[in-house]
């Protein structure tokens, strides 16, 4: 049995994890912590400052936002427990901090918690160079509900990382063209962010070469799908040697 403590319970994708778990036999909540928990009447302590937080668990999931990101990972630090770090749009500092703290503990982290998204990945580390030299431009479309705050998305930079490093970083983001009155350079890679609705999210790549395009889309239809992914994770990382561990991992590992 994973006992777990989420951070985040209140929030949209918190709610998804509660719920997720507790349908799930092998693991079970034994602590929320929440800014907003006010008469949240869960089946599980709560807290408002993870710091007051006392119960044991083997490993905690992260839904909430990056402003908790460095109080979160002192607290795993003091405790010895494992991290799934599911919250994006980290600083510089966070990424600092996560990557020191990985030395002490196990962390997983990804932009996008998705098997789908992340084999896309793998296609895109193996032919993107491929199709870059072959005069292919780049671009990068995601989409997400009116409630995300930021842009582009976690998944859209993993994406674009993800290319640029198997090309050696030679790509240059590119956000907005509005102001920009030039044909675009072969060594970009345009990323564009659209906010609306309740869209989950949508990412698409496009290889635009002369004559033709290349997509690869992914399109998520529910939340649940990012909480089975850090749940799967967080069952996963227990146990587990100091490191920091992504996607990738899980699914060798489930091979």
């Amino acid at each position: 049995m994973t006992k777990i403590i989420v951070n985040g319970f209140q929030g949209s994708m918190g709610k998804v994890v509660c719920s997720l778990i507790k349908e799930d036999k092998n693991c079970e909540i034994t602590a929320g912590i929440d800014i907003y928990d006010e008469n949240s009447m869960m089946p599980f302590p709560t807290f408002i400052d993870i710091n007051s937080c006392d119960m044991m668990a083997d490993v905690i999931i992260d839904f909430s936002t990056n402003t908790a990101t460095s109080n979160l990972i002192d607290y795993c630090l003091r405790q010895k427990l494992p991290l799934v770090l599911c919250t994006t749009g980290l600083s510089e500092d966070n990424l600092k901090k996560v990557e020191d703290a990985s030395k002490h503990i196990p962390i997983f982290r990804s932009s996008n918690m998705s098997m789908g998204i992340n084999l896309i990945c793998n296609i895109l580390k193996k032919y993107s160079k491929i199709l870059s030299e072959s005069g292919f431009d780049i671009e990068i479309i995601e989409k997400h509900h009116n409630k995300k705050i930021d842009a582009p998305s976690g998944t859209a930079l993993l994406l674009a990382e993800t290319i640029n490093n198997s090309m050696d970083n030679k790509f240059n983001y590119i956000y907005d063209r509005s102001k920009v009155k030039e044909n675009r350079n072969t060594d970009q890679i345009g990323i564009s962010s659209i906010r609306g609705g309740t869209i989950v999210g949508e990412h698409s790549i496009i290889f635009a070469g002369n004559c033709e395009t290349i997509e690869f889309k992914h399109s998520a239809l529910s939340k649940e799908l990012f909480g089975v992914g850090a749940i799967n994770a967080a069952k996963f990382i227990v146990g587990k040697p100091p490191k920091i561990y992504n996607m990738e991992d899980l699914i060798e590992n489930s091979i």
